[in-house]
């Protein structure tokens, strides 16, 4: 029986997982480079595997493991998964690893802590640390009479401290000689600074190696690309997701990292949309000049999925996604419009940047549905260690009435209803955070402030009490890709048969017009802008990278010649439609 040739897609991996392979045996940090739908985390595991393969008994004798540092819980436990839960191999997230690193040098800790940002206002009242445990679960900042609980952003702040320490930095490298970064774009700016000052720019510490893709930095505080002369750099030129048709535009858009197809035979479609054509006053203002208004909007959206069903498109939640940076249309598909008219930027409450919208999301809704799917063990896991436990029947009496009436209070009442009950019952306990704003809305109620930038978080806040809380439920569903549709964010590392990207304005930081013509003229592009460029470039390439066989994209924002022209470039003019409709 003759040999099966291997295909593009898995020459191109071969070659660029053989060159990560001889890194490692050379002790040399690399970087490998992974286009959407190259495979970097098929990479990721190999790599390990071979660590694990060749030094595992020794790293195991000597104490010593593999730190794999990944940006989200969920691609922890698929690393363990697929590693078989090595012992040589540590993986958890940034601030899991970080927080494994410091935890014990509590002298330091509360040392440092009165230095970092919001302590001195959290200390006021108590004078100094003093003798306190140091503690971090939930990332929510506190301080009681035995525990300083600490904040996400101090974990990673108290770590670059101590890296400045040399007895530190030796402690570990020596712990951790190889030290794997997933997703390295999205690496917090000042961990990746400090890790490139006291390790790669003196040659001493770990092997770093870097897997990841800077095209795909969609979050505002990652560090973006990693360029280093100490550090090898590695392209894999695979792309084992998309149809050919689909990988060709990629590439045009992408020259300078070529994919290679798993199937070149494979069929698939590309359409762009456009809605120049359209006859009547598009919307004004800076953020939104040139779109069409909602109402429309949402009719050229709906013609568009027609056209595309009639093309054989399945527009059924788990074959299609529809990807929006247009939230005029999102929210009222959704059904959390008056959260949306709240927020003058649109990405704070999807992205969950404020902390009422970021408790509802990732701890209210959360501890909701386990107790009400019996799932108690997973609803005290959520609700932290320090938070009481039933002990006796009297307290799952309380426990069981207060859940109780919360789940109905979650359906009838107002998001204002659903806090001042939490902040009665304590179940689950409001951050500090909200706290804070609760009572500081509670106080200038009685008090005439001054207008400043404070009064207007507070005009919001006062605001968004009033709004149903079943749109903080439906807004929940969607961030938690539970709907068709989806954000441009909350789909990196995803894939779907079918895509449907809407390009649209709204946000205040995107502007795909303007985006197209600066990638006709790159050189031209002002140095104040470039980033704003890059942030616009990303969010297009991983939207438009999701789909394995049909990808279309429909502009409601008007675009001009210059910008045409790109897109002709990269999607070819066959491509092109005007989608034209009445009203």
């Amino acid at each position: 029986m003759s040999e099966i040739t291997p295909n593009p897609a898995e020459l191109a991996s071969k070659e660029a997982l053989d060159r990560v392979f001889s890194c490692i045996d050379k002790g040399k940090s690399f970087r490998l480079e992974a286009g959407a739908g190259a495979g970097k985390t098929y990479s990721l595991i190999k790599s390990l595997k071979y660590i694990i393969e060749k030094h595992g008994q020794s790293l195991l004798r000597r104490k010593q493991q593999v730190a794999c540092i990944t940006f989200t819980n969920v691609a922890t436990n698929e690393i363990n998964s697929r590693t078989d839960r090595h012992p040589v191999i540590y993986c958890s997230t940034i601030h899991a690893f970080c927080w494994s690193l410091i935890k014990d040098f509590q002298p330091f800790l509360r040392q440092q802590i009165p230095n970092l940002k919001n302590w001195p206002e959290r200390l006021v009242d108590i004078g100094d640390v003093g003798n306190r445990s140091i503690n971090y679960e939930l990332g929510y900042p506190g301080i009681d009479d035995k525990h300083v609980s600490l904040h996400h952003n101090d974990v990673l702040a108290l770590t670059i401290q101590l890296l400045n320490e040399i007895k530190f930095r030796d402690l570990v490298s020596d712990r951790y000689p190889y030290l794997f970064i997933d997703e390295y774009q999205d690496t917090d700016e000042k961990i990746a600074a400090a890790l490139i000052k006291h390790f790669l720019d003196t040659e001493k510490g770990p092997l770093i190696g870097f897997f990841g893709d800077h095209w795909q930095k969609i979050y505002g505080d990652g560090c973006g690309l990693i360029d280093h002369p100490k550090l090898e750099t590695i392209g894999k030129e695979a792309n084992f997701r998309s149809a050919p048709v689909i990988v060709d535009c990629l590439n045009r858009m992408r020259p300078d990292l070529p994919q290679k197809v798993e199937n070149p035979t494979a069929e698939g479609s590309v359409a762009v949309f456009h809605t120049n054509e359209w006859v009547g006053t598009r919307r004004t203002g800076q953020h939104w000049a040139d779109d069409l208004p909602a109402d429309s909007a949402h009719s050229h959206l709906e013609a568009a999925k027609e056209l595309l069903t009639n093309e054989g498109w399945d527009f059924s939640a788990g074959t299609t996604k529809i990807l929006m940076l247009t939230h005029n249309v999102l929210a009222a598909e959704q059904g959390y419009s008056s959260l949306a008219q709240v927020f003058s930027h649109k990405e704070s409450f999807v992205k969950k940047e404020d902390d009422h919208i970021a408790f509802f999301i990732d701890i209210l809704e959360p501890v909701c549905i386990a107790y009400s799917e019996k799932k108690y063990g997973e609803m005290f896991a959520l609700l932290g260690s320090r938070t009481p436990r039933i002990g006796t029947h009297q307290d799952k009496v309380s426990w069981s009435k207060d859940m109780d009436d919360l789940a109905i209070l979650r359906k009838s009442g107002n998001i204002g209803a659903v806090l001042d009950y939490l902040r009665r019952t304590k179940r689950p306990r409001l951050p500090e955070a909200v706290e804070r704003k609760e009572r500081e809305l509670a106080e200038a109620q009685q008090i005439v402030k001054e207008a400043t930038e404070e009064t207007t978080s507070i005009d919001r806040l006062r605001k968004l009490r009033d709004i149903s809380y079943q749109e903080v439920i439906n807004l929940a569903r969607f961030i938690n890709d539970e709907t068709p549709f989806s954000t441009k964010h909350g789909v990196k590392g995803a894939e779907f048969e079918n895509v449907l990207v809407v390009c649209g304005r709204g946000w205040n930081i995107y502007n795909d017009n303007q985006f197209l013509e600066w990638a006709g003229t790159p050189v031209k592009i002002p140095v104040d802008k470039k980033e704003s460029f890059e942030r616009n470039r990303n969010l297009f390439y991983v939207a438009c990278s999701r789909p394995k066989k049909r990808l279309a994209v429909l502009f409601t924002q008007k675009i001009n010649t210059k910008a045409m022209d790109i897109l002709v470039k990269w999607f070819g003019r066959e491509s092109i439609r005007s989608l034209q409709i009445s009203g």
